[in-house]
């Protein structure tokens, strides 16, 4: 089975007002001139996906940030997977360090999740990821592996379009990366568990890496073995500066 095309996602987290549409509007204008050598997503806060939808056109999917495995109910301030795809979302990022720090979830809450974005289409960016505590342990491949066999429901082995991405938490939005061989390495690994949980699916998804990702590293990270494209957060907030790391592809 041939691997899938590259995917570079953005992860604008807690930012942007309706006045930020300017820059997604920037970057569709871009990428209509040049057409890229890859997919490309934006995941903004759940109040812009239906506007930012309308504003991205063709050229840029849109994605949800996280989803609630239920269908509905009284979950207050909680978004189900329809209403992401009734907005206009197509994707879904599950499992962020984000999330699994400062909200508790767990791997088999990851893995509901992406049960019930496949459930209504959508496309799950299931995160995994080591602390600084545990790299420094010598744990970085046993926890990521550990969390890749464990958030990856058996379904996706039949059922879906689906990504993973791996972003080591130490790296995020502190500036640092890991080396190319690190990346290398734990990318090797999360493909293996891949392979091992699900089978011929696991071998033909990309698997993405975030963590401090711009445009003057993207090009060397997005060459790496196994390295299936990049889930980029601040840097995704600009139109130039994200354009700049998928013409790295």
């Amino acid at each position: 089975m041939m691997k899938t095309e590259k995917l570079i996602a953005g992860n604008w987290k807690m930012n942007g007002l309706g006045g930020s549409l300017g820059e997604v509007e920037a970057l569709r204008a871009a990428l209509a001139e040049a057409a890229p050598a890859c997919r490309v997503a934006l995941c903004p806060p759940a109040t812009l996906i239906e506007r930012m939808a309308r504003a991205a056109g063709e050229g840029i999917e849109i994605g949800g940030q996280d989803c609630r495995a239920e269908s509905h109910g009284a979950f207050t301030g909680d978004v189900s997977a329809a209403m992401l795809r009734d907005a206009g979302a197509t994707l879904v990022i599950l499992g962020h360090s984000e999330r699994r720090q400062g909200h508790g979830e767990t791997d088999s809450v990851v893995a509901a999740k992406a049960e019930a974005a496949l459930s209504v289409g959508l496309e799950p960016i299931i995160c995994v990821g080591e602390t600084l505590e545990q790299r420094e342990a010598g744990r970085a491949v046993e926890v990521v592996r550990g969390q890749v066999m464990a958030s990856l429901p058996a379904i996706l082995a039949e059922k879906g379009a689906f990504a993973v991405a791996y972003e080591p938490v130490w790296a995020i939005g502190t500036g640092l990366t890991p080396s190319l061989e690190q990346i290398e390495a734990v990318h090797r690994a999360v493909r293996a568990a891949m392979i091992e949980r699900l089978g011929p699916a696991g071998a033909a998804r990309p698997i993405l890496y975030g963590g401090s990702v711009k445009p003057d590293n993207a090009r060397e990270i997005l060459a790496v073995p196994e390295v299936g494209g990049a889930l980029v957060g601040g840097a995704s907030l600009k139109a130039a500066d994200f354009l700049g790391i998928v013409r790295g592809v």
